[in-house]
């Protein structure tokens, strides 16, 4: 049977590992190390920890990429599977495997290439995306692909909805894609490096809303693909509310500014106005804007710009 050495760390590589384990055997499961989350600050284990301990899977956790853990050498696998590591690989290490490294990337490669292409999807309003099955080489996402899938970018799609229906029809495509590469049998096409964009980390100041100078579909795209993390945010009263849920709306108030119309909070854009539907005022938890609203005893909520919030 194939053996296979699995990279990956967040909730969205678990899919990926266990449609990895109907076509292999995965001596070693290498994820990044516990980190500390949450207001205790505590280290917590990364999902794919958590799911290969609990299928009694051998896991490693390197400070470095680089590191060879478990003396990966030494278990000779035929290929490594990688599905949202968190760290470029060496060289060095690329060339262990058999087959080399094969990598799970949540986009249509050229497009997106780089460690958000979720994201970047739906706020360039992208019509659809999908997955790449390729193997990587030493650039960032540049090696040739194997196979693809589509799927449509749907207008309710956050990152999270869209995350994990890529991470599902990922896993698949590998399923079904693997046993020939490894038997030599699927061969992979090279990239058209000239349509390639860039997917850049995302930042917790790059979710930042100004409606002031933001547009209505801007500031809807922005929501929905910074959900569930780092969260679209702006700035009342010198303090961050994040913007969870919202809709479009037919018209509303002055721009960065938002009221309770009937049920509705509504918040005015550039060139138009959204409809407000979940908020999260620092310190509090989720909430529906129009109870927000309440608390605020119906007084209008001014948005700073980037300028006044030093964003």
């Amino acid at each position: 049977m194939t053996t296979a050495v699995f990279y990956g760390t967040p909730a969205e590589a678990v899919p990926v590992l266990a449609a990895l384990l109907d076509v292999a055997e995965v001596p070693l499961v290498v994820t990044q190390p516990d980190r500390a989350r949450g207001r205790s600050k505590r280290p917590q284990p990364p999902p794919v920890k958590v799911a290969a301990e609990a299928w009694g899977l051998p896991v490693a956790q390197p400070d470095r990429a680089s590191a060879d853990p478990g003396a990966i050498r030494s278990l000779a696998p035929d290929v490594a599977v990688v599905a949202a590591y968190g760290q470029l690989l060496k060289p060095a290490l690329l060339e262990v495997p058999a087959r080399g490294f094969v990598n799970v990337h949540f986009s249509l490669l050229p497009r997106w290439r780089g460690a958000s292409p979720v994201v970047r999807a739906i706020l360039a309003g992208d019509e659809a995306t999908g997955v790449s099955i390729m193997r990587l080489d030493e650039g960032l996402d540049t090696g040739p692909v194997y196979a693809t899938a589509a799927t449509p970018i749907r207008a309710a799609d956050t990152g999270g909805t869209l995350t994990a229906r890529l991470a599902a029809l990922g896993a698949r495509l590998l399923a079904d894609t693997l046993p020939g590469i490894v038997e030599g049998s699927c061969t992979a096409a090279a990239q058209d490096d000239a349509a390639a964009t860039a997917a850049g980390k995302v930042h917790t100041a790059e979710a930042f809303v100004d409606p002031v100078h933001h547009s209505a579909r801007a500031v809807l795209r922005a929501v929905r693909a910074f959900a569930p993390k780092p969260g679209a945010w702006g700035a009342v009263g010198g303090q961050r509310v994040k913007l969870m849920a919202a809709a479009p709306a037919d018209a509303g108030p002055e721009p960065g500014v938002a009221e309770l119309r009937g049920a509705d909070v509504v918040l005015g854009t550039r060139d138009g106005a959204v409809a407000l539907r979940i908020v999260q005022p620092s310190g509090k938890g989720p909430m529906a804007a129009a109870d927000w609203m309440r608390g605020r005893r119906g007084e209008p909520a001014r948005f700073e710009t980037a300028a006044e919030a030093g964003a």
